[in-house]
């Protein structure tokens, strides 16, 4: 179908309008119509997936018309093996936050539900705009459903997060559009493949790369632009913080794969070794905080930033692995191979794809018992198990995902990027590898005092254990988790071609040569 990406887009958006219409009065047939859309949009995204060519790294399901003709500005969309995956995490995400909402959200049922569904469509865009302005356009669209989210179904400080997480998105976005700008005057043309072919000095790229890297550092976000990520997700509703961990983040690391590296592959081989260091420190040292938090949200939170630590140093150790000669010939540095670097960016790949299931489980998790005692406190609960084994059961694998356990998602690919880093610099895997204690510390410090332990809280003995609906979502989400762990190779070859084409693309000099 030569429209399906823009059914995609403009599906849950026009649904998200029609939910408004039926109105908050008629909550349950808003809920009924805005999972009827989200499923219809995830069998449409696997049809995407099915059709989808893994034998090229060219851009597919490609659509084009004229939007803004004097600024030759184009309605440009296509995929290729970097978008499919994220897209598949959108569309997955999004019906698990429409059916974890069900019961839980009671007031302003419909414009929740409405909120969820924009934000499917404008994400989804993200992904596939192949226009720079579109891509634009959408990137700060998506910034109002998730402010209204945290602002309206939010903790009691809703309007100092959402602000805040507001104001520091929308101040690194802008850095991005004044270089968008500028390459157009360059080039005349905001389509993202002309950026990816057009010359530029060190010095541009310089200028070029610092704006982009403000922009998705923020989103990802990197030490130390993180701060706002903490409160965003304490003050979230659950299905705010499954949304804004599972999907939001990768905006920035798509931001890195898909501007950064083929636009500024000069500038991002000159200063890798600076976000290298910033990756290391997210890794080790946010580490660190969470383990000293008292609040479940918070701690998943830190570690959120932590594990995102891995997608950046897997971009970026690339260069530290592979160049390319005079006669465009990659070759090794010190010795290393080119499946180092492979398993450096597609180990970054799998690690967005994977946080984004488990991160989504973890605050799924919390979201469980905070509907039942309205406390995120690590210190109001002990002996959960005694009263809800299965609910204990999905949060110690969810949990042990999180600490990076072998045959779940969340060992596969902090595993191939730590292989990568090692190629680049022994220090930099085993910096990287600390994550496997500190993050078990963590989780097993939050694992043990609030599901084992003496019971301190009376109120833990009447604890429900989960109803069928939550046992639906997080039986999902177990089956994703132990499925990436035991069988990524069909996400791996999705992308692998588009990851060699990346790769290609990023070792190759744009400056000009002097005649």
């Amino acid at each position: 179908m030569d429209s399906l990406l823009s059914i995609l887009i403009w599906l849950p958006i026009f649904g998200a309008g029609a939910v408004l219409l039926i109105g908050n009065n008629r909550s349950q047939l808003a809920r009924w119509v805005s999972a009827g859309i989200s499923i219809l949009v995830f069998l449409l995204s696997i049809n995407l997936f099915l059709d989808f060519d893994t034998n090229t790294s060219s851009m597919q399901f490609v659509e084009k018309m004229s939007w803004i003709s004097q600024f030759n500005i184009f309605y440009h969309l296509g995929i290729d093996g970097i978008s499919m995956p994220l897209i598949i995490l959108t569309t997955f995400s999004t019906i698990l936050v429409i059916i974890a909402g069900w019961e839980v959200i009671k007031n302003r049922v419909a414009d929740y539900m409405a909120a969820f569904l924009m934000m499917e469509g404008i994400i989804i865009g993200v992904f596939s705009a192949m226009d720079s302005m579109l891509y634009y356009v959408f990137w700060e669209a998506s910034l109002i459903p998730m402010l209204l989210i945290i602002g309206v179904w939010g903790g009691q400080n809703r309007v100092y997060a959402s602000i805040k997480f507001f104001l520091y998105t929308f101040l690194g976005s802008v850095f991005m559009l004044v270089s968008l700008i500028y390459m157009y005057n360059l080039g005349g043309s905001f389509a993202i493949s002309d950026m990816h072919s057009l010359p530029l000095t060190l010095s541009q790229q310089s200028w070029i790369f610092w704006a982009f890297f403000l922009a998705f550092a923020v989103k990802v976000p990197m030490f130390p632009v993180h701060t706002w990520l903490p409160d965003a997700h304490v003050q979230a509703p659950t299905g705010g913080s499954v949304i804004l961990a599972a999907i939001m983040l990768k905006m920035g690391g798509y931001g890195f794969f898909r501007f950064s590296l083929p636009i500024t592959p000069d500038a991002s081989s000159y200063f890798a070794f600076v976000v290298i260091v910033l990756s290391l420190i997210a890794i080790v040292y946010i580490g660190f905080v969470a383990l000293v938090q008292k609040d479940m949200k918070k701690l998943i939170a830190y570690s959120s930033i932590s594990h995102m630590g891995f997608v950046t140093l897997g971009v970026f150790a690339l260069f530290s692995i592979m160049k390319m000669d005079s006669n465009g010939e990659l070759i090794s540095i010190a010795g290393a191979s080119i499946e180092s670097a492979y398993l450096g960016l597609e180990g970054a790949m799998i690690q967005m794809v994977s946080h984004g299931f488990i991160s989504a489980a973890m605050f799924l998790v919390v979201g469980v018992l905070y509907d039942r005692l309205h406390s995120r406190e690590i210190s109001t609960y002990g002996g959960v198990v005694n009263s809800m084994p299965k609910f204990t059961g999905f949060a110690v694998l969810f949990a042990m995902a999180n600490a990076g356990l072998p045959g779940t998602s969340g060992f596969v690919g902090e595993f191939m990027v730590i292989l990568g880093a090692l190629q680049a610099n022994f220090w930099y895997a085993f910096l990287a590898a600390m994550t496997l204690i500190v993050g078990a510390a963590y989780t097993l410090w939050m694992v043990k005092r609030v599901f084992w332990g003496p019971i301190v809280n009376p109120d833990v003995k009447t604890l429900s254990d989960v109803n069928a609906r939550e046992f639906g979502v997080l039986s999902i989400l177990a089956v994703a988790v132990l499925w990436m762990g035991i069988y990524p190779q069909p996400v791996i070859e999705v992308m692998h071609i588009s990851i060699a084409n990346l790769l290609e693309q990023s070792l190759t000099t744009k400056i000009p040569a002097i005649l």
